[in-house]
């Protein structure tokens, strides 16, 4: 005995078995199909009710694909052999294939900046993108629960970012830094009152796993990189915010990659011309911290000069990183400084 089913409760119940249980891997027949609603959505339907939704499916825009074959069959009246179309390997087309999405997830992953309930949540939807085969090869993977402190007003942020950059608005916020207690707060002036930040954001850039604002601070002329995670208080203005042409190094216009490039640690400052001599062993390490934009010359079996246009204070953190793999050798006062730094270094070691 067949079940009297409305129209929108069976193409809906369809579309979820389509969603659930297919890919270009994992198709069901029109059969398939049938029993999956007999068992799961305890409907008992006609064969042709499958197809019928299937093609009404197909018109309303659902990327379906199918097989199609022939059959030879007889004719009820004649008797005689006909061609009949069968239709089968019904799959749903998926908007993100699964390297994609397994990509997305590892993305999710690896990021310091999104709490761990926020990461599992927005996992799960991405798992939800694909059908269940999908979850089933990625449900070992998760990342480590949230043991660092971040701020909860994060997406709230990116939000009001959003927005201010969108429509060329300035942004005010609070800025806080962590003290002993593990916990933010935010950054004073010289009285003791607590610093409110009149900005012209530009850009959101994520890198090292954090997002960064890429704006200016509306009382000097530089650019300048604020932590999104360490921001609060943050409020959308009415007021327009600085032309880019009038900030030192954005007179040009923003080259996001190239400003990437030249900010390894998004330390504000000025960028210049760097040489330094470093152990060919290191050659992986270079290109992923300067990428492409760099020049190798003076090249011998174990060394390898390189020039580039790098921030100068990065460079200097950069160089205290891999002091014992590469030298300076220009400009001669990144040169002092980073020689001031290891000798201080040396001096916390010294006497045990």
């Amino acid at each position: 005995m067949y079940t009297i089913l409305s129209k929108k409760t069976l193409i809906i119940s369809i579309l979820d078995i389509l969603k659930k249980y297919t890919d270009e891997n994992h198709r069901l027949s029109q059969k398939d199909i049938l029993e999956i609603l007999k068992t799961e959505y305890n409907m008992n339907v006609e064969r042709k009710a499958i197809k019928r939704n299937l093609m009404n499916l197909i018109d309303f825009g659902y990327e379906i694909e199918y097989s199609e074959s022939v059959r030879m069959i007889p004719n009820k009246s004649t008797g005689e052999l006909e061609e009949s179309y069968i239709l089968s390997d019904f799959y749903l087309v998926r908007d993100f294939i699964d390297s994609e999405l397994r990509l997305l997830i590892d993305s999710l992953l690896f990021s310091k900046h999104i709490p761990y309930s926020q990461c599992k949540e927005l996992i799960g939807k991405l798992e939800g993108l694909s059908s269940q085969y999908f979850k089933a090869r990625v449900k070992h993977i998760r990342t480590m629960p949230d043991f660092s402190l971040h701020s909860q007003q994060l997406f709230y942020t990116i939000e009001i970012l959003d927005e201010a950059i969108s429509r060329g608005k300035k942004v005010s916020f609070t800025y806080n830094e962590y003290g002993t207690d593990k916990k933010l707060h935010p950054k004073t002036d010289n009285t003791g009152k607590i610093r409110e930040y009149l900005i012209n954001p530009y850009q959101i850039a994520a890198t090292n796993g954090r997002y960064y604002l890429i704006c200016n601070y509306d009382k000097y002329d530089n650019v300048a990189n604020y932590r999104l995670d360490r921001i609060s208080n943050i409020k959308l203005l009415d007021e327009p915010v600085k032309p880019s042409k009038q900030v030192k190094g954005l007179e040009n216009g923003f080259d996001l990659p190239k400003h990437m490039a030249e900010h390894l640690y998004m330390f504000a400052g000025e960028s210049g011309a760097v040489t330094f001599r470093v152990k060919k062993y290191l050659l992986n390490d270079v290109i992923d911290w300067f990428g492409g934009e760099i020049t190798f010359f003076d090249e011998t079996e174990d060394e390898v000069s390189v020039r580039t246009r790098v921030n100068l204070t990065s460079m200097r953190c950069w160089a205290r990183q891999y002091a014992p793999h590469a030298k300076i050798l220009s400009p001669v006062s990144l040169v002092e400084e980073v020689k001031a730094d290891i000798q201080k270094a040396m001096q916390l070691y010294q006497g045990g």
